[in-house]
């Protein structure tokens, strides 16, 4: 997901950023073994509490951190990287303090980074005062609300879409700022908005009708997949090779998979768990969300670590192992296969180390080509 540049500066040292990251790849790497026991691979279990924790590690730790620290180095506040901090703790004790002082303590942190996270956004807003910025702004309040529906102990299966709208709206809001290059007319952007209170009107009735609001919701999906892959400036970088073309094609296909949610909810709307809501949310969070980040990687991670990740050809394989891995485990969710299922996630798994791999070596690389370049600079 791109950073929102407000500030070129930051007033956070690097040695600062450094833990807040590590703390949401921990959260993943922990996440990605809570999944793989969910989904009933036996290893070592850790902490009785672990399978439970998949989504939430994924959600609040990992991309929650992420993306409060995104945001953090964009505003340039010291006060700002509060957020990404208060949602990496709050992680850390709902996992090992579930339902005690700990757990307590746990939803407190996580409703304090999604409210730090909203004022966050109102500075950004009001120094990048744009649609764009709002509706990135909305998806933090679906966030906030997700985590209150979970602290009131409403069920994942229930309030997790509030959870990807946060996912959803943040790169929907991000692309919908890049196509503004484009000049859209006014019919696309009011299309735009539609589709958006249409979500977020799904959201609030499947408090009343749970498989009418997913519908709702599957709809909008859909829809939103197809605005993006008419208007998104992606469709005219394919042409353009190197980084541009990995990116473009990391968004293109991300829609795809959007879409492909989308069609899983209506045609499965209201399941709370099973195979057929394993499809649905990892289509979501795997398909659509983990490709806006591969694409996104190179512009990230030199903004958080302030390297330069120069991009490599062998990027490609991470992208494309992640599609034909995913498309292994939704097979085995809407065939029924437990063992396809499982094999599938595995490899997701590994396909997800593989782009954290490849991204270590790119980052070795850039620093030894800046360290070379600043030799010869001083050489001469």
């Amino acid at each position: 997901m791109a950073t929102v540049q407000v500030q070129r500066t930051s007033a956070v040292r690097l040695p600062t950023r450094l833990p807040l990251l590590a703390g949401a790849l921990l959260a993943l790497l922990v996440g990605l073994w809570a999944g793989l026991l969910r989904v009933g691979w036996n290893w070592p279990l850790l902490l009785p509490t672990l399978p439970l924790s998949h989504g939430p590690l994924m959600i609040n730790g990992f991309l929650g951190t992420l993306i409060g620290l995104e945001r953090a180095v964009a505003l340039g506040k010291r006060w700002a990287y509060l957020a990404p901090l208060s949602a990496a703790t709050g992680t850390l004790l709902l996992v090992l303090g579930a339902g005690g002082t700990g757990g307590t303590l746990g939803y407190f942190m996580l409703l304090l980074s999604g409210l730090l996270l909203i004022i966050v956004m109102v500075a950004i807003l009001r120094l990048h005062p744009t649609l764009d910025t709002a509706v990135i702004m909305g998806g933090v309040f679906l966030w906030l609300a997700g985590n209150l529906l979970w602290w009131w102990g409403v069920a994942v299966g229930q309030l997790v879409f509030w959870w990807a709208g946060f996912l959803i709206l943040t790169i929907a809001g991000e692309r919908l700022e890049l196509s503004r290059l484009l000049r859209l007319p006014t019919s696309a952007i009011q299309l735009f908005l539609a589709v958006v209170l249409l979500y977020v009107g799904g959201l609030i009735i499947t408090f009343f009708a749970p498989q009418a609001g997913a519908r709702l919701i599957g709809g909008a999906l859909v829809a939103l997949a197809l605005w993006l892959l008419r208007y998104d400036i992606a469709r005219r970088r394919i042409k353009a090779g190197g980084q541009a073309r990995f990116t473009a094609l990391c968004l293109l296909s991300g829609y795809g998979w959007l879409a492909i949610a989308g069609l899983l909810a209506i045609r499965y709307p209201g399941q709370l768990a099973g195979p057929y809501y394993d499809a649905l949310l990892h289509a979501i969070f795997l398909g659509f969300v983990f490709t806006m980040i591969f694409g996104h990687a190179p512009i990230v991670f030199p903004a958080v670590l302030q390297r330069p990740l120069p991009y490599r050809p062998h990027f490609y394989s991470h992208l494309l192992l992640l599609h034909i891995t995913l498309a292994v485990r939704i097979a085995g969710d809407l065939l029924l296969s437990m063992s396809l299922r499982q094999w599938g996630a595995l490899l997701n798994a590994l396909v997800l180390l593989l782009f954290l791999g490849n991204t270590v070596v790119a980052l070795v690389a850039g620093a030894k080509g800046e360290r070379s370049y600043r030799e010869r600079e001083m050489a001469g």
